[in-house]
């Protein structure tokens, strides 16, 4: 696997670590999204991105070069 793959798979743990801190998940207190609780929302939301950040870094298609 290439270095920079391994690096941008290393910033989107880092970035899903801080994510999930609970000084950021414990922001959305109060509220809903759309009817839903902000909690729910925020967790789900957060999680799906980092997903759809995993198969972008994995596929290839996070690389503004084409390699």
């Amino acid at each position: 696997m290439p270095a920079r793959v391994i690096a941008r798979l290393a910033a989107v743990f880092l970035l899903g670590l801080a994510l999930f801190l609970p000084p950021l998940v414990s922001l959305p207190r109060g509220g809903t999204v759309l009817g839903v609780p902000a909690l729910p929302a925020y967790l789900f939301l957060a999680w799906a991105g980092l997903i759809a950040a995993l198969g972008l870094v994995v596929a290839g298609r996070g690389d503004p070069s084409g390699e």
